[in-house]
């Protein structure tokens, strides 16, 4: 990097506005501007930016008032790079425009422009805040242990100036996006002499963002570093600056800084490569370095400037240099020479001559390119010296044993070494020069190449642009697991336009599935039809294990006092008892991993020899336990809590539970589905099926049964969710089968989290005999008029002269046959209809718990068993 240049500029007068209401920058964009700064969605000129600056105290009290939720800037962020993306769009079009305007020639124009998209994409700008911030919502205080109720947050810092350098086109613009990405107002400073591709693209971002929200922390000002008023202006009230530069520039915007701003210092570093005698020797290892000595004609700060060789032997430097002359030049034939400026060309001499002259001595060695394109510089002193880059390197001996002594004095510059030799080299010189100050090592030919997340210059940018926040509450927010939620509703981006995804579209989306995506591989119980893959990033899983966690905590479950067995199925790569394990893992809870088993009277002897007081587990299988092992379970008498999953209990099983057991709590784990995962949570005041949504995960729609519209607030509808955070498989309006009803007003545990009620799946109607008929009417009839506590299933199947229903009942439990089927058709209108009028045989049936159909992967009950031939 260079410092900045001192040119003279003329002022424009003429503004032009974007429409904060914009739908996003493939469409119209900005409008092309007169004026050169770009302030809050407009372009103005110079007498309303330095009206503007005079304000900019109250202008960041307003604005930093309200939070920047980080999903509209990754939303508008992935807007963008689509946009760069598409050749001969509008948005790509004109920014290609002003870089050529610039000067830039038309292929480092598009490849500026790839870098800047590839930089904003959602998948990039994820892994990042996983990275830097540890999660994707870092701006909502949220308990980091559990245990505690202590809660953190990742704030902005407040006010962030950027003061970026005049050879980077891309780090402005997304040195902002990391401001924005933190929550901050960003005040961008660009040089005289740079083009006008920070504002117009800051615009466009801006346009890609139809709440205005990203537009109001927003200003990018281009003017010299002359201008000190202005300077000083945009540093007086800033909470932090980031500035790039040599120290000159360091330290001038420094005593502009008043005390108590955080100084972010970008400064200009120097980089080397270090080859020992294995690989100095390697031609494959010498093109490479070649390649990373021509990218960029070195203006990068980790382009090698210097070849350190393993050796005491100056004759062995002479003769690498002559020897990596043959390969620098090869790599060089094929890249045009550029334009030097004046200052650049009478470096570049100076240092050659000097080194010519120090031959006579027996100190140096140059070897150059007859055109001058490139040279190198071989100096038998080991001190670390800077090129004049532009294909120029030193070549230089350091033997390992004195790498601390060299380079410590000049840690304070360094940057990346690319370590060329065996493994056992590699590994032992990493340590010795990152002890010495080194901040990256790379292999030779990569020295240049990143990753996204990446640490810069030896620090994480988005924690510079932030402050690490707690608040510290007693014991009545045990069961809140995000302090944001008592304060207002989360920002839900709306959904998606597209059409509907059902599960035959989201396993047909599979065979495109990258391989990067598909790390976790789950198969669906098959409780509606044959069991489905749903695949997952790492990253996808542990990101919803812990929004699953938190929904625990407001459901009741206490990880510092309970003591939890796992008995959910395990096995056949169905998801429940290793995402539960996950889930009381991520709680640091304390938890028995038994699973469930055919052997009750085992994993009764486990919970009693362990003190398990809370259970998990299918609600069918945690009811036979408990009846299986009575006698023991009752003489405990220390299980105090039940989660459960995947299906229901009935009234009169809760209440067994409770008056027979002394289960004193029994709540839903987690609302979710193998192919989504955690959709919701129960809280403390949630009664029957009414769930929390997991709005951190999913935005969902509540649609009409038979139309892809809305139904009306607190209406039944079709339950359709748009995964958010999913690197993969996003599932964009996803049919989950489910059937609920939106809950209006504030739940009475204090959370804005929207709520909805479950009111089954589309499998529970069956039409039958030509009339519809819902399962959990069934249910609610056996418990409300037959006192009926045990488990419900329906077979249909094609009789002789009509169709045929058997209602199956634990016999346990179950009344007398004829009663119960009397009572069935009083009480269900449409079930004595279709008797009535010979078009349905109903008859009921006892069995033991042995004789209920189950999924054999989740052990769920089969609620619906269906065996009439298809229709041809």
């Amino acid at each position: 990097m260079t410092t900045e240049p001192v040119t003279t500029e003329t002022a424009a007068t003429e503004t032009a506005t974007i429409d904060p209401a914009a739908t996003g920058p493939a469409a119209t964009g900005p409008v092309t501007p007169a004026g050169t700064h770009f302030w809050q969605g407009s372009f103005i000129d110079d007498d309303e930016a330095a009206r503007r600056l005079a304000d900019l105290p109250g202008l960041a009290a307003r604005v930093l008032a309200d939070p920047l939720p980080t999903e509209l800037v990754l939303d508008a962020c992935q807007r963008l790079a689509d946009a760069l993306g598409t050749a001969g769009g509008p948005v790509r079009t004109r920014l290609l425009d002003e870089l050529t305007r610039g000067g830039v020639a038309p292929d480092e124009a598009a490849q500026t422009l790839a870098e800047i998209a590839d930089a904003l994409t959602r998948a990039a700008l994820e892994r990042k805040l996983r990275r830097e911030l540890g999660g994707l919502r870092p701006e909502r205080l949220t308990r980091p242990d559990a245990r505690e109720t202590t809660f953190e947050a990742w704030a902005p810092v407040g006010l962030l100036v950027h003061i970026a350098p005049g050879n980077g086109a891309a780090v402005a613009p997304l040195s902002v996006v990391e401001g924005l990405l933190t929550g901050n107002l960003n005040v961008l400073k660009t040089s005289s002499a740079d083009t006008l591709l920070a504002q117009h693209l800051l615009a466009e971002l801006a346009a890609a963002d139809p709440t205005g929200a990203l537009a109001r922390r927003i200003v990018a000002l281009r003017f010299p570093s002359t201008r000190t008023g202005w300077l000083r202006l945009l540093c007086e009230p800033a909470d932090a600056v980031a500035v790039w530069g040599g120290e000159d520039a360091v330290r001038s915007v420094s005593e502009l800084v008043p005390p108590g701003c955080r100084l972010v210092e970008w400064g200009h570093r120097i980089s080397f490569a270090y080859l020992t005698r294995d690989a100095w020797s390697d031609g494959t290892t010498l093109d490479a370095l070649a390649a990373d000595v021509c990218r960029l004609e070195q203006q990068a700060c980790s382009s090698p400037q210097v070849v350190y060789l393993d050796t005491e032997d100056d004759g062995e430097v002479f003769a690498f240099a002559d020897r990596f002359a043959a390969h620098l030049a090869a790599a060089s034939d094929p890249i045009p020479r550029p334009e030097l400026e004046p200052a650049e060309h009478a470096e570049i001499t100076t240092t050659e001559l000097l080194a010519r002259l120090e031959e006579h001595l027996g100190l140096t060695r140059v070897v150059a390119a007859p055109d001058g394109s490139w040279r190198v510089l071989a100096d038998t002193r080991s001190a670390l010296a800077a090129s004049p880059l532009h294909r120029s390197v030193w070549v230089k001996p350091l033997p390992r044993t004195r790498a601390m002594a060299v380079l410590r004095p000049m840690r304070r510059y360094l940057q990346t070494a690319a370590i060329a030799g065996s493994r056992a080299d590699v590994a032992r010189l990493s340590r010795a020069v990152l002890a010495a100050g080194v901040l990256r090592v790379t292999p030779v030919g990569g020295m240049l190449d990143g990753y996204h997340g990446e640490p810069h210059d030896g620090v994480y940018a988005l924690q510079r642009y932030s402050r690490r926040v707690s608040v510290r509450a007693d014991a009545a927010f045990t069961t809140t697991a995000c302090l944001d939620d008592l304060a207002a509703p989360a920002a839900v981006p709306a959904a998606p336009n597209g059409p509907l995804l059902d599960k035959a579209g989201v396993q047909e989306q599979l065979g495109t599935l990258a391989p990067e995506h598909a790390h976790l591989h789950f198969r669906s119980g098959g409780t509606s039809g044959a069991p489905a893959l749903s695949v997952f990033t790492n990253a996808d899983y542990d990101t919803q294990m812990r929004a699953a966690a938190d929904g625990l905590l407001a459901a009741g479950f206490d990880p510092a006092r309970d003591r939890a067995a796992n008995l959910f199925y395990c096995g056949g790569m169905y998801g429940s008892f290793i995402s539960f394990f996950s889930i009381l893992e991520r709680l640091n809870a304390t938890q028995f991993p038994i699973a469930a088993g055919p052997d009750h009277a085992a994993t009764a002897e486990a919970l009693v020899t362990y003190r398990a007081d809370t259970v998990f587990g299918m609600p069918s299988y945690l009811w036979q336990l408990f009846h299986a092992e009575a006698t023991v379970l009752r003489a405990y008498g220390g299980i105090r809590k039940v989660f459960y999953g995947g299906e229901h209990f009935t009234a009169e099983q809760r209440r067994v539970l409770t008056e027979e057991f002394g289960v004193e709590l029994i709540r839903s784990a987690s609302y979710g589905s193998t192919d989504l995962g955690p959709l919701g949570y129960q809280c403390g005041h949630a009664e029957g099926s009414v769930h929390h949504v997991l709005t951190d995960l999913h935005t969902l729609e509540v649609l009409a049964p038979g139309a892809d519209r809305p139904v009306a607030a607190g209406q039944p509808g079709r339950l359709v969710f748009t995964s958010r955070t999913r690197a993969g498989q996003r599932l964009e309006r996803y049919q989950i089968g489910d059937l609920g009803r939106t809950v209006e007003g504030v739940c009475p545990c204090g959370s804005h989290t929207p709520r909805i009620e479950l009111l089954g799946r589309y499998g529970d109607v069956v039409r039958v005999g030509t009339y519809f008929l819902n399962v959990r009417r069934l249910v609610a009839v056996a418990e409300e008029e037959l006192g009926y506590r045990g488990e419900l299933q329906l077979l249909l199947d094609a009789g002789a002269d009509c169709e045929r229903a058997v209602v199956r009942l634990d016999e346990r439990y179950a009344p007398d046959r004829a009663t119960a089927r009397a009572a069935f058709l009083a009480a269900v209108p449409e079930l004595g209809s279709a008797v009535a009028e010979g078009l349905l045989e109903c008859t009921v049936e006892t069995t033991g718990a042995a004789g209920f159909e189950r999924t054999p992967t989740s052990g769920k009950l089969r609620t619906v068993v269906d065996r009439r031939p298809l229709p041809a």
